[in-house]
């Protein structure tokens, strides 16, 4: 795949993680009762620096979690790979903020609403992508967004983040 153009460097993903966290705090009065979930892959460092940035802002800290949605999935046949969630916290009356590095067609979220539903019933569940590339098949939105990304069927977004590739980054491929 040949990248087309680089859309977020480094400290622009930075800078979506610091106003996406500032949104939270805004729109939940605090972070008390609140806690971030990440998806596998790459929402998990993602929300992993969310919560980070949460807990440094308001000295309080922000639980974390890891949600792997392969077993809710719609798209995808039966795995006999292991769950990797990893949720040590109790998610009920909690506000939930589930972090996914891009929003496409909504069902990873849908997979990710039903893996929370089956672990408690949090008070309520808010999203948080990197990139809002459009094409929603379902009606989801998200509550934050680091970039909305108009794009084609045809192309591919890549994030990428330090702890899994190297470096971070957003490209079009």
């Amino acid at each position: 795949m040949e990248t087309k153009r680089v859309i977020m460097d480094d400290k622009a993903v930075a800078r979506a993680i610091a106003r996406i966290s500032y949104e939270i705090i805004e729109r939940n009065k605090g972070t008390e009762e609140l806690c971030i979930v990440g998806i596998f892959s790459r929402g998990v460092p993602l929300g992993r620096r969310i919560a980070a940035k949460l807990s440094e802002l308001e000295k309080n800290e922000v639980p974390f979690g890891a949600l792997d949605i392969t077993p809710y999935r719609d798209d995808s046949r039966s795995s006999a790979e292991a769950d990797k969630t990893d949720i040590p916290f109790d998610i009920t009356d909690k506000n939930v903020v589930i972090v996914d590095d891009v929003i496409f067609t909504g069902r990873s979220s849908r997979a990710a609403i039903d893996a929370l539903i089956k672990r408690g019933r949090p008070r309520s569940i808010q999203l948080a992508v990197l990139i809002d590339r459009g094409h929603r098949e379902l009606p989801i939105r998200p509550d934050y967004v680091g970039k909305n990304l108009p794009t084609s069927h045809s192309e591919v977004v890549k994030v990428s983040a330090v702890e899994i590739d190297g470096s971070d980054g957003v490209a079009i491929y």
